[in-house]
Formats: C-alpha cells, structure tokens, sequence
C-alpha cells in the first residue's frame, strides 16, 4: 500500500511538472543585445544592455516572454573618441530615443507560433518611447540559449530624424528607417 502511494504521488508530481508553465529568468550578464543602425554612407553598430527578461515554457516549449531593456546603456562600438560620443549623445537625444524621459523599452510576446520544437515565430508588443507596436521575429531556443534578429522600423516609435520617408533632400545624410537588433539571450 505504501509502494502504490508513493507510485501515485510521483504520477502526480510529473503530470503537474510537465503541465504548468516554468518560467526562466534571463541572466541579463550573460545575455547581450547588439544593433545595427544603417544610412546611405554606411553603417554604425553598438550594444545595449538587458535590464530584465524572462522566457516562460510549458511542455518544453515557449509560451511567452517579457523583457526590459535599459535605453541609457546605449552605447556605440564602432566609432570611438569625440565622433563615439556625438553619436552615443544623439541616439539618447529627444530626436532619437529621448531616454532622459524614457528609460526603458520594452517587448512582450503576444502570439507565438511554433515551427518546431526549438524554432518559433514570435509576435511581440514592443514600446519605445511610450509607443507600443507590433513586431514579429523568429526566435531560437537551443538548451538554456535563445537567439532572435529583430528589425524595427523607428518611424513608428517617432524617431524621424534623418528619415528619407519624412524629409526630401536629405541625400547622403538619409538613415535607414529599420535598425537591427541581434539578441542573445541566456538562463
């Protein structure tokens, strides 16, 4: 009798581990955010920092996912010296990102789609500025790592500075609407 209680509650203890949902929070040291902010003449790359995240699973595989990214860690990796930080000065700027007034971003998942076990479609709130849109991205889960490149189009957050979809005549000194962000994430 005291074999098949111990049966049963080990039955029960797997039936609820592999139904409720378990949630991995992301070791934001070990997890890193690279962007990529394209123009006419070029490009400039740079990193910014995860403030806090986590990815949430059920049955193995991700069921949803919050993160917050810290906007004043922007920081420029390809330049250095007075030109680093013009740039780094204009990104925080009111005209960019205003991170004075906005601190943080931030994305949580909304639908996700899964193509297999370890390879998903991701449809996300993002806000920037107090705007929130939809993005959609493919993420990547391999052990206790996940990967996603995300393309987002500033216009829609209100950053128009330098957009040839605003302004005429800007010629050389265009930006690209979309930047890149090439996350990786660890737990």
């Amino acid at each position: 009798m005291r074999n098949l209680k111990s049966i049963a509650l080990a039955l029960v203890a797997l039936v609820t581990f592999t139904t409720t949902a378990q949630t991995k929070k992301i070791n934001v040291s070990k997890s890193t955010i690279n962007w990529t902010g394209k123009k006419v003449t070029g490009e400039h790359t740079g990193t910014i920092n995860l403030k806090e995240g986590n990815l949430v699973f059920k049955k193995g595989l991700v069921k949803g996912g919050t993160f917050t990214v810290d906007m004043t860690s922007i920081n420029t990796t390809d330049l250095k010296g007075e030109w680093k930080d013009k740039l780094d000065g204009h990104l925080k700027a009111d005209d960019f990102f205003g991170v004075e007034k906005f601190k943080t971003a931030t994305l949580v998942f909304k639908n996700i789609s899964t193509k297999n076990k370890n390879n998903y479609t991701v449809t996300a709130d993002l806000t920037i500025k107090g705007i929130t849109k939809p993005v959609t991205f493919d993420l990547v889960v391999n052990g206790t790592t996940a990967s996603a490149n995300v393309k987002i189009d500033r216009t829609k957050y209100d950053i128009k500075y330098g957009s040839g979809s605003f302004f005429s005549d800007l010629g050389d000194k265009t930006i690209n609407d979309e930047f890149e962000l090439k996350v990786n994430l660890a737990w």
